[in-house]
């Protein structure tokens, strides 16, 4: 009998912002690597991440949700999502089921008439609808797209990912194991540090602030105790938004500090110091070096 190959690939996991795409990649892996949040636009960047199974390595491209840009750092987004579809070997379309399809999908359907990747339509949530409107939200994307399958999901009650895996198996090429078996992410500790700070800043603050915010983790070293030191700087574009996020007493700083720290101490596995500052820098959003400093546009 003839032994079975060992597959690997890469899987775009594209889909207009707030789908869930952030919250299937870690529910995949089992741990969180991408930043999660109510709020449009929140992954910035091309977060990889590993699945190694027995008989597979899938490697997904967590990628910024496609949509028109309104300003430089939305280039640099979604440039970042259409050059992922060129590198990949099948593709997630992530839908919201409790969602009507809009200009957002539709956006993201013509740019896929440019691929002849395999495309696998992921209907998202459902958890949040009644099992007889599954059907209906199904046949609407298939009469606008030949999708390979199509998998209805719940990415935060973890319902039907395996069915989900066992589909993108069928379109991953035969090949080694890319990455050794416990590596779940190539980004740096800092990088994921920082998306970690930017999460709680994103929850904790008014609708004003979010995409006005960048973290860099300036300093990050061991102690001689075991202990983490990590000193980072949030930055936002105008003055009053830095009060928002400094809070009367310094109030929200503290508040985004600690639930940043709890999930950094179970990332790194040991007690954090987490030192935060809030600088402005005017406009940052749409400045070339500071969006490079940022590392946004380096992947071109």
């Amino acid at each position: 009998m003839k032994e079975k190959q060992h597959k690997s690939g890469f899987i775009a996991v594209i889909g207009r912002p707030n789908v869930g795409k952030s919250t299937l990649i870690n529910s995949l892996i089992g741990q969180k690597i991408a930043i999660m949040s109510d709020k449009p636009q929140t992954t910035r960047n091309r977060i990889l991440c590993i699945l190694t199974r027995p008989e597979a390595q899938i490697v997904f491209l967590d990628t910024p949700g496609i949509h028109k840009p309104k300003h430089k750092l939305g280039e640099y987004m979604v440039k970042a999502a259409e050059g992922t579809l060129k590198e990949v070997d099948a593709i997630f379309f992530v839908v919201d089921a409790t969602e009507k399809m809009g200009p957002g999908e539709y956006y993201i359907l013509e740019r896929l008439q440019a691929t002849a990747k395999p495309v696998i339509l992921v209907v998202n949530k459902l958890d949040l609808i009644e099992k007889e409107q599954v059907l209906p939200i199904i046949s609407h994307y298939t009469d606008k797209y030949p999708f390979v399958g199509v998998v209805p999901i719940s990415a935060k009650e973890e319902t039907n990912l395996d069915a989900l895996i066992e589909e993108v198996e069928k379109y991953l090429p035969e090949g080694p194991q890319y990455y050794p078996e416990d590596m779940v992410t190539d980004q740096p500790e800092r990088l994921i540090v920082a998306e970690l700070v930017r999460e709680k800043a994103l929850q904790l603050t008014r609708d004003e602030v979010p995409h006005a915010i960048a973290v860099d983790v300036d300093e990050m070293k061991a102690r001689d105790n075991g202990d983490t030191y990590i000193r980072a700087t949030i930055y936002v574009e105008r003055d009053s938004q830095k009060g928002i996020l400094i809070g009367a007493k310094g109030s929200m700083l503290k508040e985004i500090g600690k639930l940043a720290r709890a999930d950094i101490e179970m990332l790194l596995g040991t007690r954090v110091f987490l030192d935060l500052w809030v600088k402005v820098k005017k406009d940052w959003r749409d400045r070339d070096s500071v969006l490079r400093g940022f590392g946004f546009g380096n992947e071109q």
